[in-house]
């Protein structure tokens, strides 16, 4: 290799597939490119502890400046990449928005997703806020200061972080979500009605079964958030978090297969795109996941593209690794720490472990008998025992979760062979 690899995409994902690289042994050039002009800094902080003003952007980044030197990573930031032109050989050159030309041996994808966008009337007023990158983050912590009324579109996870975060700090908040449940596409019912009452009994109010038909302002800035009930509810910011769509435009261009029903580039489990030679990692992705038998499925989080880009990183020198990750996942809330290992679809009975109205319990979900994802709120010791069940593949019978008394991971080591 000559040209080396060029990476588009300088999130969590990208930077780990060019480190991963150099762990590997390829030592040839690296180029990661990004369209943010900060350094490659990590997500999940942003609506937590950074929205928060417990953390400042100096604690966010991934790696140094001076590691990239000394790993020869070549960063190209605050240059989106616009077009690609590709060989036979998978080898080509790669074309910024400033013009530049970043040729390449290997290509990998990285290119992450974009907020989902409101499009009703009133969407583009001063104080209707997103949250995705840092610039958005630091816009949104600048005005939740000055805020007093607070709506929040969507009640996803980021939704939810935000809308904790602006209650904590004192602000009137209401959450209005369209589904009839909280967080409806990740957990069980029993699950989104739990934190449906914690936000209620911490002040903020949940409108759910309810849409948004325009958002108003006075001069330019909003004022307020009509919704289809024919509520007005006054709003001096409002955060929508309604979903992300995956960056494609390249794969699209490229001809690569995107997944039609929720989008994002279709991999296999050696994150192979329909090109074999063009590799792809992250957000922007969509697989059918081997151990959690379920697919396909986009995956949103910082475990997932850290896995992914190692698997990415080893099928470009060659050494083909499946992607076996059990999905994982957390969210913090208040003083609710929500963390989730596997993945819940198609299951057909629930285990409650604990009381939801102490704020400590956890949810096992199986299908068919078989384990498949544990929802655990304040109870690190469940998701621990069902993550590493559900990673060695060690049966963990539902009537015996079921017993409240017994830790789970007392079942998986007095008795191995009596689980299933």
């Amino acid at each position: 290799m000559n040209a080396g690899v060029l990476v588009v995409g300088a999130g969590q994902a990208g930077v780990q597939l060019a480190v991963t690289l150099r762990e590997l042994g390829h030592d040839g050039p690296i180029t990661l490119a990004g369209a943010e002009r900060h350094q490659p800094y990590q997500r999940p902080p942003l609506s937590k502890e950074f929205l928060s003003g417990s953390a400042d952007l100096d604690i966010l980044a991934l790696r140094t400046p001076a590691f990239y030197a000394e790993q020869r990573i070549d960063l190209v930031a605050a240059e989106r990449v616009v077009r690609v032109d590709l060989a036979t050989s998978g080898a080509g050159v790669a074309v910024t928005d400033h013009g530049r030309r970043l040729p390449f041996d290997r290509l990998a994808l990285t290119v992450g997703a974009r907020p989902r966008r409101l499009c009703l009337d009133g969407a583009d007023l001063e104080g209707v806020c997103y949250l995705r990158d840092i610039d958005d983050a630091a816009r949104l912590r600048g005005r939740l200061a000055q805020a007093r009324d607070v709506v929040v579109i969507g009640g996803g996870f980021i939704g939810l972080e935000a809308a904790a975060v602006a209650r904590s700090a004192g602000r009137n908040v209401t959450v209005v979500e369209a589904a009839d449940r909280l967080i409806p596409r990740s957990v069980a019912p029993v699950v989104s009605g739990f934190y449906a009452r914690a936000h209620d009994r911490r002040g903020t109010s949940v409108r759910l079964s309810t849409g948004v038909t325009r958002i108003d302002g006075v001069d330019g800035r909003v004022t307020g958030v009509h919704l289809d009930d024919g509520t007005r509810l006054p709003a001096d910011l409002v955060v929508v978090g309604v979903g992300v769509v995956p960056r494609t435009e390249l794969a699209e261009q490229l001809g690569l297969a995107c997944g039609e029903r929720i989008g994002g580039i279709v991999v296999d489990e050696f994150a192979r795109t329909s090109e074999p030679s063009i590799v792809a990692a992250g957000d922007c992705t969509v697989l059918h996941n081997p151990r959690a038998g379920v697919g396909p499925v986009r995956l949103e989080s910082v475990p997932n593209a850290v896995a992914q880009a190692r698997v990415a990183a080893a099928t470009i020198v060659g050494s083909l690794r499946p992607y076996t990750e059990v999905p994982w996942f957390w969210s913090n809330q208040y003083d609710l720490k929500l963390q989730i290992a596997g993945l819940a679809d198609g299951y057909d009975q629930l285990v409650v472990r604990g009381d939801p109205a102490g704020e400590r319990f956890s949810v096992l979900y199986y299908r068919q008998g078989r384990l498949l994802a544990v929802n655990a709120v304040n109870q690190p010791a469940d998701y621990l025992a069902v993550r590493r069940a559900l990673t060695t593949g060690t049966p963990l019978a539902a009537h015996l979760a079921a017993l409240d008394d017994v830790a789970l991971k007392d079942l998986l080591v007095r008795h191995p062979s009596s689980l299933g």
